[in-house]
């Protein structure tokens, strides 16, 4: 059977990519088993032929946007195209970075099931019952009526909402199977978790300190009030006014993680001093970047964990 991971990104989330497949491959001792491969929004022009236009999402109209920090995750249904409806993938975010060996769970009995991946968290997850899109383990042979593009441009057709789409609930139920939620764990860093996910955009480690370039929700369940209101913002005074700046990331094993895991980029040539001075004069990546580089002490090898989890 043929393996492979995806990893969807866009420009704003490249050093993130590069250091998701670094530590896929850092932390398998099955690497050869499988390959690790890029989706990436330039790579796609039908994305960037909807710039500016109107597309549903969660029973409202939105305007696309190319430039968003998000603007990949429609590309998370593409990879059963990619692989001819054959095999084996594993679709992952930009912003998620193995501890564990994911041959466990790409290799693992799909019981039957198109489709493995953990339910959302919090309201989104217990009251709207959306399923995490963001790490999908997918048997693509029973795929074959997903359509990436044809499914993005019904979004501007006001005939698929986004919000349907990404959750998953488009899908037959049936074919959908769960794994543990530490192949996707968001924002939690235990001895338990097997790839981390650094979901909560705001405190991203490597975006400490930058203006906010992503857009939220307008539309709140539980208080639709804070929907109206971020609405009107937009509307008012544009995508991102009073959306503030990154904050940092509230538990430092994170930030160590990703640093750690970026200096060995850096050293093995994954990404070079100049690249990263780009991405800085761009604003992808944080300005204290290098500094934050030279003062982060170096990962454990693998198998073992990474770093010693502190509180």
């Amino acid at each position: 059977m043929n393996y492979r991971v995806f990893i969807h990104t866009n420009p704003k989330q490249m050093v993130g990519a590069i250091v998701a497949r670094h530590a896929l491959q850092r932390h398998s001792t099955h690497a050869d088993r499988f390959e690790v491969d890029f989706i990436n929004t330039v790579d796609h022009p039908f994305l960037a032929e909807h710039e500016g236009r109107e597309y549903l999402r969660d029973g409202i109209h939105r305007v696309w946007l190319n430039d968003d920090l998000q603007s990949f995750t429609p590309l998370r249904f593409m990879p059963p195209e990619l692989m001819g409806y054959e095999g084996r993938a594993l679709v992952i975010d930009p912003d998620i970075f193995a501890v564990a060996d994911v041959w466990e769970l790409l290799s693992r009995d799909m019981e039957g099931k198109a489709i493995l991946c953990r339910p959302r968290s919090g309201p989104k997850g217990v009251i709207d019952k959306c399923l995490a899109s963001s790490v999908m383990l997918l048997d693509c042979a029973k795929l074959r009526h997903w359509r990436c593009e044809a499914q993005f441009r019904a979004m501007f057709d006001f005939k698929l909402d986004y919000h349907e789409w990404i959750c998953l609930k488009t899908e037959d139920h049936a074919t959908i199977g769960f794994f543990e939620n530490e192949w996707n764990d968001f924002d939690r860093f235990t001895a338990k978790t097997r790839m981390l996910h650094n979901t909560r955009r705001k405190t991203q480690p490597w975006k400490t300190g930058l203006p906010v370039d992503w857009r939220p929700a307008e539309r709140f369940r539980l208080f639709p009030p804070i929907g109206w209101l971020m609405r009107a913002r937009r509307r008012l005074f544009g995508e991102y006014a009073f959306m503030g700046s990154y904050h940092r990331h509230p538990d430092q094993n994170q930030e160590r993680l990703f640093f750690g895991l970026l200096a060995e980029c850096l050293e093995l040539g994954l990404v070079t001093e100049a690249m990263l001075a780009a991405e800085i004069a761009q604003r992808h990546v944080r300005e204290d970047t290098m500094q934050v580089l030279r003062r982060t002490a170096p990962l454990a090898p693998p198998p073992g964990p990474p770093i010693a989890l502190s509180a």
